[in-house]
């Protein structure tokens, strides 16, 4: 694997600091299936350029956290236009990563890159949890024909069966999803965004005690007001510090071992959102190495 220098990579370190990495960032800018806005392949490089900008001291945890995390960037390249071949990468990507025991952070690109980066998660761990931070559903099992389409990525994620999912801020669904969520309603909690207000995260505390977890975070889970540069943003979705307090939950009292972040459309001129993206990036690394 080719690294970005440190200086040109996520966070932009300078080059001559030294450190046996724990992370391995991965710019995936796949798009094949947008149904509404598109941009998602702009995604990846727009949240290292922003992550230049985001402070290395973390007052909440007191320290500049990347040093006692170690975080590599592999350097972009070449995504198959065959969505199939394109996911096929990603996933043996994410098992190189597994197998130097590293952490992978996908940036996409689309929420279509998530079963992709979980396959190699699927086979290394008896059982998986799928922490998942989305407007939408994405249970699908097709969408304009096409099983790996965007809006089916839970969907796929739940082929493997030793695969159950937490899904939080979701608040658009279809009816076709309806049935094949209450089949499985073993394997899939969710917290809707509509009962945000109700929301008993000792409960959730309790349901991810001690899983295996891997983090899906499309940015449409967040809501329109703080998040629009997204291909569907939707209202009434969730704020900065709730869903802060949710991933530091998670990161407390389960063990996660890769994440990714999708579904970022760049909008020209207006960085802030770029720049949130970089900064949660950073925060669910800080959580997961520091607490």
């Amino acid at each position: 694997m080719k690294y970005l220098s440190n200086k040109s990579g996520f966070l932009g370190i300078d080059d001559n600091f030294l450190f046996k990495e724990k992370v391995i960032i991965i710019p995936f800018g796949l798009e094949k299936t947008v149904s509404y806005g598109s941009g998602t392949k702009n995604g990846p490089k727009e949240i290292i350029k922003a992550s230049h900008q985001v402070e290395l001291y973390d007052e909440e945890l007191n320290c500049e956290p990347y040093k006692k995390i170690g975080i590599k960037t592999l350097k972009p390249f070449k995504i198959d236009k065959n969505i199939k071949k394109a996911l096929e990468k990603m996933s043996k990507i994410n098992e190189e990563i597994l197998n130097k025991n590293l952490f992978p952070l996908t940036f996409g690109g689309e929420h279509s890159i998530t079963p992709g980066c979980l396959k190699p998660f699927t086979k290394k761990f008896k059982k998986i949890c799928l922490l998942h931070f989305d407007a939408h559903a994405d249970l699908r099992e097709s969408y304009n024909g096409e099983r790996f389409s965007h809006a089916s990525a839970i969907k796929r994620c739940l082929d493997y069966s030793n695969v159950s999912v937490i899904s939080f801020g979701i608040r658009n669904i279809s009816e076709s999803e309806i049935p094949f969520l209450k089949k499985n309603s073993s394997r899939i909690k969710i917290f809707w965004a509509k009962d945000k207000a109700k929301w008993d995260l000792k409960k959730f505390k309790k349901m991810i005690k001690d899983k295996t977890v891997y983090l899906t975070f499309d940015v449409d889970g967040l809501d329109s007001s703080i998040m629009p540069a997204t291909g569907t943003p939707e209202p009434g979705g969730l704020l900065w510090q709730e869903t802060l307090n949710i991933i530091k939950i998670a990161a407390k009292n389960s063990k996660i071992v890769g994440a990714d972040i999708n579904e970022l459309s760049p909008i020209k001129g207006f960085d802030s959102y770029n720049f949130l993206v970089a900064k949660l990036a950073y925060k669910i690394l800080s959580y997961k190495f520091l607490y």
